[in-house]
């Protein structure tokens, strides 16, 4: 009795013209234009949609279409800068009106439907966030070594306004992104297998490693981090977290039931992190060894 129902389903649907199309705008332009052959399931009768087709239809359009939400941040003057709402698919709406027009007979032309994306970060978050100082630490470098005090910039703007929520991992690679020419970092000394090399990035161990001994007084779970192959000279003996796009990385787990703010600022010399938390926050710091205020004679040491 199914075997014959369905029979009947395969025959009775009516056949569709597979030279209809629709085609999806977006602000005034076309974006992707589409027939019912494009989207059915093969070896049946084209009237049969195969979802899997749909599914990668509607992410190309979503990727098209999307426009990234931007987080508030506290500028250089501790002024909030509030954050902006960006937009994404309405991915019910888009499928239904794929489906509608594969098993319409005539050819449409539609608007990709929008709805907002909200800023993972707004004002109002951020002034709750910065009035308990959980944990600082600061480090020094020999600034007339202009590569090496640029990469360092760089990785401190980079961390800069971070956000951890509660029971989320920050990770430094991540966060930071690939080290690269084209993002503005210069080649300079790191430790590569126990020898000074040179290398794009050089210098940003310095930002992880400064970090790293913030985050820890502040008390938070550390989840992975690696020492260099030999001393340096910004932290004390085994206060140090080395990082490598390809290699070891640096991060640590908020624990605790309130959100993480990181600011990191690199001076003339210095690089300064300080975390931030709710009032409401209660943790016990950690114990850890100040930096040495002396610059090291070897400048180039990363």
């Amino acid at each position: 009795m199914k075997v014959a129902l369905l029979s009947l389903l395969l025959f009775a649907a009516p056949q569709l013209a597979v030279s209809e199309e629709l085609t999806i705008k977006f602000e005034g332009k076309d974006i992707k234009t589409i027939e019912k052959a494009d989207l059915s399931l093969p070896h049946l009768n084209k009237e049969w949609v195969q979802p899997e087709k749909v599914d990668l239809l509607l992410k190309e359009i979503g990727d098209a279409v999307y426009k990234e939400p931007k987080d508030a941040y506290i500028d250089e003057h501790n002024n909030i800068v509030p954050g902006k709402a960006g937009h994404q698919l309405n991915l019910p709406q888009m499928k239904e009106a794929v489906y509608n027009y594969y098993y319409g007979s005539s050819a449409e032309k539609i608007e990709a439907p929008l709805q907002l994306a909200h800023p993972r970060v707004d004002g109002e978050l951020l002034v709750s966030i910065r009035e308990q100082l959980v944990g600082q630490y600061q480090t020094y470098f020999n600034s007339r070594n202009k590569e090496r005090s640029h990469n360092i910039k760089l990785a401190t703007e980079a961390i800069d306004n971070e956000v951890i929520f509660p029971g989320e991992t920050f990770s430094f690679n991540q966060s930071v992104g690939k080290r690269t020419k084209e993002k503005g970092y210069q080649k300079a000394p790191v430790i590569v297998k126990g020898e000074l090399a040179e290398d794009i990035g050089g210098g940003i161990c310095q930002v992880s490693s400064t970090l790293y001994n913030a985050v820890d007084r502040a008390g938070v779970k550390i989840t992975e981090r690696y020492s260099h192959s030999r001393k340096v000279p910004y932290v004390p003996p085994g206060r140090d977290a080395t990082v490598s796009w390809y290699g070891p990385d640096f991060a640590f787990q908020n624990t605790y039931n309130q959100p993480l703010l990181i600011r990191a600022k690199a001076g003339t010399g210095y690089v300064a992190i300080r975390v931030y938390s709710s009032e409401d926050l209660e943790y016990t710091p950690r114990q850890t060894p100040a930096s040495s205020k002396e610059l090291p004679k070897e400048v180039s040491t990363d």
